[in-house]
């Protein structure tokens, strides 16, 4: 084909491929322009999770009528004179791609008044028609709609997850958002209800009691690096070791109020915790670097999610400082954790429960599709063929592995894996019975929880109430739990709770009761470095072998590792 120049709506629907993402990246780009226009108040309401409509409203600055339609227009922007000013962006946007791309693939209709104008100004948006500008009333401030997202590229549209999972992803940028900026007073509302809402009173704190809840927010601790001479300022809050959590998403980073990814300061912040958590827990952080504007591109990715730093290993070090100190003068002295898991008075009845042997008359299904170590999917059948010789019980290696012995050789088995795969089986197995195994609550049990995890609560209420939960909202930012799965209820029934929700969020794609009866059989599961009696160890090895895929965990992890007694022989040039 001869070399020609794309006609521009092609080019702009290539330009919207780059920016826009899913409804959360609208959420972004708009919830950067309210911030960029002074907002003190911005409201986001969503539909269907962003795939119907989403309107963000601000109280800032206003655009003139005159300006409204160049506002759409490629390249254009209000935030940068010339060249020299891309070496000190003080503004979260300022490529002039945002709206563009998004009217490139839905309709828009944007409504702006500014201060001093006796009227605000409409703008409607539809591909491939004209313009439509009008006059109407409205506060001072901007609202823009956008509605039907890629309705016209249903290849773009197919792509995206369920109302659901975009809703969360909404509240995730939204979260991160109010946390930036805690002067601001933010206002989420889903599908009409209220998700979130934060005072705006400037506090840090404050906001963290709107995302994370009142208990959280108490507990942090304060971040200041104290190292004036320094480039890099760091301040912020920080959990203690003992708030943590099972997955990262926890660690919010700001690089001068834009909320950025960046694996390597995030591991600054995981390395300052060295010694202080256990293994698999991570932190809870809220961040804010203050780094002089020429020392920091924002101009190296569509989305300005990512940032360079002219001197990365000094940034690192400034985080890793920062948060050391303030953990180290916050709890100086290391208290052991308790086991998050079930407590040792819990562990022994819970899994030696059943020491009759009972013949599975109920096969699970097999795990096809669920993700394997490495992202790909598993395909293993329930077949006989994966039956386990019976095995003797030697010992244990490392207080993770127990030593046995078959007619074949020696097999390691990893203890924590093998009972994730024996839980698994039997939640699987009550589930099907319709007798999930529950404990119910002499009291109910008020949760605060966060907006990811209430939105993971009512998008799972079936499978959850499959295993045993008994769980509903109670007003916002809190939830009221009379029943749990009994696995969940040795020790901190309240931290147990909020671990296992962390779980889901970790969890991978595929049908929602096999997602809740892996993470319950992740959690209740005997972990890796706990000492086991010889009789723990014979029975479970014992049920192990009476599984119906003995060889993998719920998550395709192998559950032991063979070593033929030919192979050993070889080894010890018997062969």
């Amino acid at each position: 084909m001869p070399i020609r120049v794309l006609p521009p709506n092609v080019a702009a629907r290539i330009a919207a491929g780059e920016v826009v993402e899913r409804p959360s990246s609208v959420v972004k780009e708009l919830v950067e322009n309210a911030l960029d226009a002074g907002a003190a108040r911005i409201v986001i309401e969503v539909a269907a999770g962003g795939l119907d409509s989403t309107r963000v409203s601000d109280d800032g600055s206003g655009i003139e009528v005159a300006e409204l339609e160049a506002a759409f227009q490629r390249h254009a922007t209000s935030k940068l004179a010339d060249d020299a000013d891309l070496d000190k962006v003080l503004t979260l946007g300022f490529r002039g791609e945002a709206l563009p791309s998004i009217a490139a693939v839905a309709e828009v209709e944007m409504v702006s008044r500014p201060a001093g104008s006796d009227s605000a100004a409409r703008l409607r948006l539809v591909p491939e028609a004209p313009a439509e500008l009008s006059a109407c009333g409205a506060p001072v401030g901007t609202s823009v709609t956008v509605r039907r997202l890629f309705a016209r590229l249903p290849a773009r549209r197919k792509f995206l997850r369920s109302p659901a999972s975009e809703t969360s992803a909404v509240t995730a940028v939204v979260s991160h958002y109010a946390l930036a900026c805690p002067e601001v007073r933010f206002t989420l509302t889903i599908d009409g209800r209220q998700a979130l809402q934060t005072p705006g009173s400037g506090d840090a704190r404050d906001a963290l009691v709107a995302v994370y809840g009142a208990e959280t927010a108490a507990a942090m601790l304060e971040v200041g690096n104290g190292e004036p001479a320094s480039t890099v300022l760091v301040d912020g809050l920080v959990g203690p070791p003992q708030v943590s959590r099972a997955g990262r998403q926890y660690i919010s980073l700001f690089v001068n109020r834009r909320w950025i990814q960046n694996r390597r300061i995030s591991f600054a912040v995981e390395e300052a915790y060295q010694g202080l958590l256990m293994t698999g827990r991570h932190p809870v952080a809220v961040l804010q670097l203050r780094v002089p504007p020429e020392e920091v591109d924002v101009n190296v990715h569509p989305t300005k999610a990512e940032v360079r730093f002219r001197d990365e290993g000094a940034v690192f070090g400034a985080v890793q400082r920062a948060v050391r100190t303030a953990l180290l003068a916050g709890a100086p002295v290391l208290a052991a954790a308790p086991t998050l898991g079930l407590s040792a008075q819990a562990t022994a009845p819970l899994l030696w429960e059943h020491g009759v042997r009972v013949a599975a008359t109920t096969a699970p299904p097999a795990v096809a599709g669920s993700p394997g170590p490495n992202g790909a999917t598993q395909a293993i059948p329930a077949t006989p063929s994966q039956a386990l010789p019976v095995l003797r019980v030697i010992g244990q290696m490392g207080g993770t592995y127990i030593i046995t012995e078959g007619p074949e050789g020696m097999y390691l088995i990893d203890q924590h894996a093998a009972h994730e795969r024996v839980l698994y089986e039997r939640f699987w197995r009550k589930r099907q019975e319709g007798t999930p195994e529950l404990q119910g609550l002499l009291e109910p049990l008020s949760l605060e929880v966060s907006p990811r995890q209430r939105t993971l609560i009512a998008e799972q209420a079936e499978p959850l109430a499959a295993h045993g939960f008994e769980i509903e909202p109670f007003g916002d930012g809190a939830c009221v739990l009379r029943a749990l799965p009994r696995s969940l209820a040795g020790g901190d029934v309240r931290q147990a709770v909020v671990e296992f929700l962390d779980l889901m969020f970790e969890e991978g794609e595929g049908d929602r009761r096999d997602r809740v009866a892996m993470s319950l059989a992740c959690h209740a599961a005997v972990r890796a470095g706990k000492t086991l009696s010889v009789e723990e160890m014979r029975e479970l090895s014992r049920q192990l072998e009476e599984s119906e895929t003995p060889n993998t965990c719920p998550h395709g992890r192998p559950t032991m590792i063979h070593l033929s007694a030919d192979a050993l022989a070889r080894e010890f040039g018997r062969r």
